[in-house]
């Protein structure tokens, strides 16, 4: 489904974005990473600008220990990125896939990497993480929330828990992103998520937003998927099956995502979502908070 906002738009404020929803294999990298090309190969992501892969995608994600995950993780510069970036050469687009990132210090980063035509051009190490899987044994990010270009388009990009956090969103959007990319790994649990979070991001920031979340089955864990694409009103442009492999795709206006003021009634009903903030009032979201983490 599409943008029907985009039949009026200069073509060079339109992007084809893309969001697949596939298995992943886990602690396979190769077999993750070739499942990665073949999809990029497939009839229905050609001439898009922007696919995006599920969290975690090179790798799976529900390992023991850290020590497990350690022989499966990644240089940023590495194989996977060096292959996605061939085909971005050739595609000339731009592709955000999940994998686990190990620093020469030996950290270990849940990370979402952006490659295009030139190689990486940004990576999120995520900054919020859940007593879950991996999560509870990678290093915290420590990125600021930062929007991205990628050939004119602005992307934020986050993780899966992140978008619980809404401070994330807004800061990206702040930053000047037009499209909210979250990736995910979505298990029962989070189907309140899937179904509210993007359609609630997308609207209060007026941006485009994309969750795209992983299927299957990894150790006892079943995996959602439900991703969506909304538009800056927080409609749904496309929506994916709820366990099933698909490919999601819409073509977005980015001057829709730019104008913040929206007049609905000339000089009668006009919502400014940049000028009408009060962030003087504010101080809350930003004060340190120490909870203590108790695990059942």
């Amino acid at each position: 489904m599409n943008d029907a906002s985009t039949d009026a738009a200069p073509v060079s404020l339109l992007r084809t974005i893309c969001g697949v929803q596939t298995h992943v294999t886990f602690a396979d990298t190769g077999a993750n990473l070739d499942r990665m090309l073949t999809w990029l190969a497939h009839p229905d992501v050609q001439g898009s600008d922007l696919v995006v892969f599920p969290e975690c995608m090179l790798t799976g994600y529900c390992f023991a220990s850290l020590e497990e995950a350690i022989p499966h993780a990644q240089p940023l510069a590495g194989r996977a990125t060096e292959a996605i970036a061939r085909i971005c050469r050739e595609k000339s687009m731009f592709v955000a896939f999940g994998m686990l990132e190990k620093t020469p210090e030996g950290k270990v980063y849940n990370s979402c990497p952006l490659v295009g035509p030139d190689g990486v051009v940004a990576n999120y190490r995520k900054v919020h993480l859940p007593f879950l899987g991996i999560d509870r044994f990678v290093s915290q990010g420590e990125n600021q929330y930062r929007a991205v270009d990628a050939n004119g388009m602005r992307l934020g990009i986050h993780i899966c828990y992140d978008g619980g956090f809404p401070e994330s969103s807004r800061c990206l959007a702040l930053d000047g992103a037009d499209l909210l990319l979250l990736p995910t790994n979505w298990p029962p649990g989070a189907d309140t998520f899937a179904k509210y979070l993007p359609n609630a991001r997308a609207l209060e920031n007026n941006v485009y937003f994309m969750s795209v979340n992983r299927v299957g089955t990894e150790r006892g864990f079943r995996f959602i998927g439900s991703s969506r694409i909304c538009d800056p009103n927080g409609n749904p442009l496309a929506d994916a099956p709820h366990e099933e492999e698909a490919i999601l795709k819409a073509t977005i206006n980015l001057a829709k995502a730019r104008n913040k003021r929206l007049i609905r009634v000339p000089r009668e009903h006009v919502i400014d979502r940049w000028a009408d903030r009060r962030p003087e009032y504010y101080g809350k979201i930003v004060e340190p908070h120490q909870l203590k983490r108790v695990i059942e």
